[in-house]
């Protein structure tokens, strides 16, 4: 194994250095905890009655005789949304599997799971970024009973794996594990998808043929099968070490899937127990973990959304993360994995080709990623290199492959898509963004054209619909951030901006709002910050001002006179009183919420 890359050694020296104090306090804090013993043990005789009362006879027993490690199950499971339908089942498998390795397991409390592919577009997507928030503080009051010597998280999509591990960390001296779902086999092709979607924009699909498209893409239980912020989630999930190995991308409602969970489940009971391998999240979640963290996104070209998940997720730890550890990692990072938006495969056929257990092996033999590091399996990721499969119902690991079976989805280090990886810091005039370059074509990496502002995404697309965009152009969307209006993903705008690049436009997007973990083809300078809210330069942008967004270089810019620029008084924000769709309940959040550099949280 080549030893580990200098400059990810640099960048990891400088996180800890940065989080020196802020990490000191938040693992004092975990001492303190730690310290007590099981908190459980210090209940009132009341106190723990109430917990026991509903239990059958036996797990009532041992909970008021504390004989057992009692599980607290943390769940997002709905019925809807199609990644968290699984969770309906695995209670039940769970609590039996606990059981028979001699402890108990409870759910301890649900927290919510709303769907950014129903809410696209809609009102509903105002409260999707906050969701994430509101998924913390209902991971703490679940575990607040503190009846618990371990817990479970089972969650899966965009917002609810990052809510959960930052509710987790608040409760960084119980060992977790977290349990994923699984992907949906696969169904339309994504690109055949795209296809339709660009078709109906055009006015050349109709509303049937869409919905065809659209049904047959997202046909069943499971995520979705394209590598946004929900897969994203769950390659994090692996790499950090809170997954079992090679469990990620394995599909709902099989054989294997529901082994996988029941071994989940026994591992958080070995984890619990006082002894050599007792664990706590905060022993898991350190810089180097978090590090791999960044690298696998990178390496994967992953979602766009984790620069704040990340950043949200680390600061629940005590670790101060910043877009130029992403930027300077992003140099040295190979990209290795082609899948939709950043190529045709889509999850499946990436788990298919080698998944997790190649991608942290060519990229650990490489020396791009931290070996020193706990896993919920114990030290180092050698574990991870392998991947599981069932012998005779039994369930046992192998060797993952050392050659890619499809170099077409995934590749070894040594033998990169591109030489860097995914996601690109930009700086300049209008402040800093990211954008996430993978799956942006090389000549679409430099655009200089004017600005044309937008109050909303629907203008936008009424524009598009009046046949008025029909030269070169930067589309400008403010006040899309967290403070105005809860940041939506402006993902909606993808069929048509896609239109236009095809027919020949220099087109891009620049915002303070979101794009989507499923960012593809036109080049999208997104999360900028300060945004217009806070008096963001993006703010005074008018139409007509030349604009440059420049991936390769790292620069966004606007060509206006300094003195002029400075002069302006930012235009007024379009944003009125938003009422409707519950987003009257979430103004106090927005009014609090931090920039996107800093996680866009109120909780971190």
């Amino acid at each position: 194994m080549t030893a580990l890359h200098t400059k990810i050694a640099m960048v990891t020296r400088r996180i800890e250095e940065r989080s020196a104090g802020t990490r000191d306090d938040y693992l004092d804090q975990v001492a303190e905890s730690l310290e007590a013993g099981p908190r459980r043990n210090l209940l009132s005789c009341g106190n723990i009655a109430h917990v026991a009362a509903a239990c059958m006879p036996g797990e009532k027993r041992d909970l008021l005789g504390a004989r057992a490690s009692n599980i607290g199950i943390i769940t997002s499971y709905n019925d809807m949304v199609s990644a968290h339908q699984p969770f309906e089942a695995y209670p039940a498998l769970i609590k039996k599997s606990v059981r028979q390795a001699g402890a108990v397991a409870q759910v301890a409390g649900g927290v919510p799971a709303m769907c950014d592919g129903i809410t696209q577009g809609q009102d509903g997507m105002e409260l999707s970024l906050f969701s994430r928030d509101v998924i913390a503080m209902s991971t703490a009051i679940a575990l607040s009973h503190d009846a618990f010597d371990a817990a479970l998280y089972l969650g899966v999509c965009d917002k609810i794996v990052p809510g959960l591990v930052i509710g987790a960390l608040t409760f960084g001296h119980l060992p977790a594990v977290f349990v994923p779902a699984g992907p949906m086999p696969s169904g339309l092709p994504n690109k055949e998808k795209v296809r339709v979607r660009q078709l109906y924009a055009e006015g050349k699909a109709d509303r049937a043929e869409l919905l065809e498209a659209e049904a047959k893409s997202y046909h069943s239980a499971g995520t979705c099968t394209f590598y946004g912020t929900a897969n994203s989630n769950q390659m994090l999930m692996e790499i950090m070490g809170l997954h079992l190995p090679g469990s990620s991308f394995v599909n709902p409602n099989t054989p294997l899937r529901n082994a996988l969970t029941e071994a989940a489940a026994i591992r958080a009971v070995a984890l619990a127990e006082p002894g050599p391998d007792h664990t706590p999240i905060a022993r898991i979640l350190d810089v180097p973990a978090f590090v791999n963290g960044i690298i696998g996104l990178l390496a994967t070209g992953g979602s766009t959304n984790h620069t704040m998940h990340l950043i949200a997720m680390a600061r629940a730890a005590g670790i101060i993360l910043t877009w130029d550890d992403f930027s300077d990692l992003s140099e040295i990072i190979p990209l290795l994995v082609r899948a939709y938006p950043n190529g045709a495969a889509d999850i499946n056929h990436f788990h298919a080709a080698g998944g997790m257990g190649f991608l942290i092996r060519t990229l650990r033999d490489s020396g791009l990623l931290h070996d020193d590091v706990t896993t919920m399996l114990g030290q180092g990721l050698s574990a991870y290199t392998r991947e599981p499969f069932l012998d005779g119902g039994e369930l046992v690991w192998r060797d993952a492959g050392t050659s890619s079976a499809d170099e077409t989805v995934l590749r070894n280090a040594s033998k990169p898509f591109l030489p860097k990886g995914g996601l690109k810091l930009l700086e300049g005039g209008l402040g800093r963004a990211v954008i996430k370059v993978s799956a942006v074509a090389e000549e679409h990496q430099l655009i200089k054209a004017p600005a044309r502002i937008f109050a909303t995404q629907s203008a936008l697309l009424d524009a598009f619909k009046a046949g008025e965009l029909t030269s070169d152009f930067i589309a400008v969307l403010p006040y899309q951030g967290p403070k105005a209006c809860g940041m939506p993903e402006l993902h909606k705008l993808t069929p048509a901006l896609g239109v236009l690049q095809d027919r020949g436009l220099k087109v891009a997007l620049v915002t303070d709002g979101r794009m989507s973990g499923a960012s593809g083809k036109v080049p999208a300078a997104i999360h900028v910050t300060p945004e217009a809210q806070d008096g963001g330069a993006i703010g005074k942008l008018r139409d007509g001002d030349m604009l440059v967004l420049d991936a390769t270089s790292g620069r966004l810019d606007v060509l206006v006179d300094p003195a002029e620029f400075a002069a302006r008084e930012p235009a007024p924000s379009p944003i009125r009183r938003q009422r409707g769709s519950g987003r009257e309940l979430f103004s106090k959040l927005r009014s609090m919420a931090s920039g996107a550099e800093t996680g866009a949280s109120i909780v971190s």
